[in-house]
């Protein structure tokens, strides 16, 4: 009894325990969420007012938003596409971690543009701003860089593969068109021509029927029949968007 009392404990322990657990990683999961959402949103924002400063606003303040506008927006996208391509090509790792050294120097430009833009002296900030135009010409260069390079490399693979495919699609082509070697110019002479295989078939048919077989039966028992090639039925086929679904016969 004792032991029975004691199991049940340990069990409702382990159930406590792990309920505690279950909870905890549910809340950090909304809570990353939660962040993540709100990152979105005051990107959004700051890329909503920094496209509307370098419209609206000329001089200074419009170069200073122009200049941060190019360096986030080419960073998102390298940082985007290299997130996309090391899930299938492990290579790119080493290129996605010197896109994170990368990132420091263009957050730290970011964060100079920044501060440029509360500067009152727009006579200081307009002798910084050729300097801070090359500096943003760099680190988007390299940037852009790494992203072409990583797509460059994809549609290398992806042309590669598909090269390949072909191949394999055109030994395939000429294996179900057998009959076309058998009966042309290259097949056997001496063997029976297509009409020559095709005439004992008809002579059973136009001849007297066993057991009530007429034209269109089988023949007597013992004797091989030729079969007839069926194509697929289209209602088997997989569902890919070019494909029609296939019509039911219809009799008016």
């Amino acid at each position: 009894m004792e032991a029975a009392i004691l199991i049940l404990t340990l069990l409702f322990v382990a159930f406590v325990v792990l309920a505690v657990y279950a909870g905890v990683k549910a809340v950090r999961a909304a809570k990353r969420g939660v962040d993540r959402t709100i990152t979105q949103a005051r990107r959004s924002v700051e890329d909503t007012t920094l496209r509307a400063k370098s419209y609206g606003q000329p001089g200074v303040q419009g170069e200073l938003a122009q200049l941060r506008l190019s360096l986030r927006t080419s960073m998102r996208a390298t940082q985007d596409a290299l997130n996309a391509g090391v899930a299938e090509d492990a290579s790119l790792r080493e290129s996605l971690e010197l896109f994170e050294r990368l990132s420091v120097h263009g957050r730290e430009l970011d964060d100079d543009l920044r501060r440029l833009e509360r500067e009152p002296d727009r006579a200081t900030v307009a002798t910084l701003l050729p300097g801070l135009k090359e500096r943003t010409g760099r680190i988007t260069y390299s940037a852009e860089s790494l992203r072409w390079a990583a797509r460059d490399r994809a549609r290398r693979f992806a042309d590669d593969d598909l090269a390949a495919l072909n191949a394999e699609i055109d030994v395939e082509a000429g294996a179900l068109r057998h009959w076309t070697t058998a009966d042309g110019p290259g097949g056997d002479a001496g063997g029976p021509s297509r009409g020559e295989a095709a005439g004992p078939a008809t002579s059973g048919a136009a001849g007297p029927t066993v057991g009530g077989a007429g034209p269109g039966r089988s023949g007597p028992a013992g004797t091989d029949t030729p079969q007839a090639l069926t194509p697929p039925d289209p209602r088997r086929t997989g569902g890919y968007p070019w494909q029609k679904t296939a019509r039911p016969e219809t009799t008016n």
